[in-house]
Formats: C-alpha cells, sequence, structure tokens
C-alpha cells in the first residue's frame, strides 16, 4: 500500500470533473491500493479552499456535499500528528502543510500538479513528487 499525500489542487480537479486522474484518485480514497495522510492543518486547508464561494461555483457542490465528502476523507484517511515543523523549506507558503504532513506521516509521495514548487525540499525528505496520471501509471490504475 503506498502512502499518499494529495495536495489541495488535486482535490479540487478530481472534484470539478469527474473524469481523469485526480478523480480516479479520490475515487481510491479507502481502497486497499493507496493511504491517504492527513494533518489538522492540511484538512483544515482542504475545507477552507473547497468551500470558498467561487471554488462552490466551479466545483458545482453544496456546503453539506462538501461536508459530507470531508467527513468520508476524515473517516478513510490516516491522521498525522506535525511532531517536527520544517519550515521554511518551499517558496510558497502554503505548500509547507503538505511536505511537513508527508515527512512527518512517511509518506512514500506527495502527488499535485505543482511538482517544480515541492523540488528540491521533497528529495532531501526522500519523497517522490507525482503528478496525479503519472502516479496511476505507476500504480497501473486506470483512470
Amino acid at each position: 500500500m503506498i502512502k499518499i499525500v494529495l495536495d489541495t489542487n488535486v482535490i479540487l480537479s478530481g472534484l470539478m470533473s469527474r473524469h481523469g486522474a485526480s478523480n480516479r484518485l479520490l475515487q481510491l480514497v479507502g481502497s486497499d491500493d493507496c493511504l491517504m495522510l492527513v494533518s489538522v492543518p492540511l484538512f483544515l486547508e482542504y475545507e477552507s479552499v473547497l468551500k470558498r464561494p467561487e471554488m462552490l461555483a466551479r466545483h458545482g457542490f453544496t456546503y453539506e456535499t462538501i461536508d459530507r465528502f470531508l467527513a468520508f476523507w476524515a473517516n478513510n484517511s490516516r491522521p498525522v500528528t506535525l511532531h517536527v515543523l520544517w519550515r521554511p523549506q518551499l517558496s510558497d507558503p502554503n505548500d509547507e502543510m503538505v511536505l511537513e504532513t508527508a515527512v512527518n506521516g512517511s509518506a512514500d509521495c506527495i502527488v499535485t500538479f505543482n511538482t517544480k514548487d515541492f523540488e528540491p525540499a521533497a528529495a532531501k525528505f526522500g519523497i517522490k513528487l507525482f503528478t496525479p496520471a503519472e502516479l496511476l501509471r505507476i500504480m497501473e490504475v486506470s483512470p
């Protein structure tokens, strides 16, 4: 089983389209193929972004639907306690919580559309970077 931390942009993309690699990754939550890792700050970031008015308009879900999605996510992910904060490692402070969750949770990889933003910090901690499509190819799971 692969341990994964998803960047918020992957979750948003997966909710905006029922097709494609991001949505397929969301369908794997709770499966035997992968284990999603999440920390409290990262989970709050997911909630904050998904519930922004402009994002609600883009993905088309209601607050209640997002709450149900997040409850499912919380129940099917492994919580990560942030024992050590490694800041600053990245140029974007909003990405720090993704990296910190991955490091503290001993993740195998971070999945993001912005892999360049996490280099070379992820490599320093032995964490691989993939886009959703790259990870699915490695896992041999069809989008």
